[in-house]
C-alpha cells in the first residue's frame, strides 16, 4: 500500500509529547499546534469572544486568526504556524485570552 510517506521515502521524526487542557498528547518533530492537536481528533481549541462559539484552524496560513490558542501562558498565539515544542503546555483560550486582566 502506498502513502505520502513511503512516496517521498520519509522516516518519522522523533517524538515527544505537550500537554492540551491538562491531557498529554502525542507529537513529532516539524509538528505545528494545530497538525498535533488535529492529529489527536481536537478540532476546537478556541472560543470567540462575543459569542462563545468553537473556533479551530480555518485557513491553516495565519490569515484569518480562528486558531489562536494560548500556549505556555502566552495567549494569542496561532496553531497553524507555532511549532509544538517538548513540554509545551497548550490551553483552550476563551474570548481575548485576557481574561485574568479583566477589572
Amino acid at each position: 500500500m502506498r502513502s505520502p510517506r513511503s512516496l517521498v521515502g520519509g522516516t518519522p521524526k522523533s517524538a515527544y509529547s505537550i500537554t492540551f487542557d491538562g491531557r498529554e498528547l502525542p507529537a513529532q518533530e516539524g509538528q505545528s499546534v494545530a497538525a498535533v492537536l488535529w492529529s489527536t481528533g481536537i478540532l476546537s481549541w478556541r472560543t470567540t469572544r462575543d459569542e462563545g462559539a468553537p473556533r479551530g484552524a480555518f485557513c491553516g496560513i495565519g490569515n484569518c486568526y480562528d486558531c489562536l490558542i494560548t500556549i505556555n501562558g502566552h495567549p494569542n498565539q496561532r496553531a497553524c504556524l507555532t511549532p509544538a515544542h517538548p513540554g509545551d503546555t497548550i490551553t483552550t483560550q476563551e474570548g481575548t485570552g485576557h481574561a485574568d486582566l479583566a477589572v
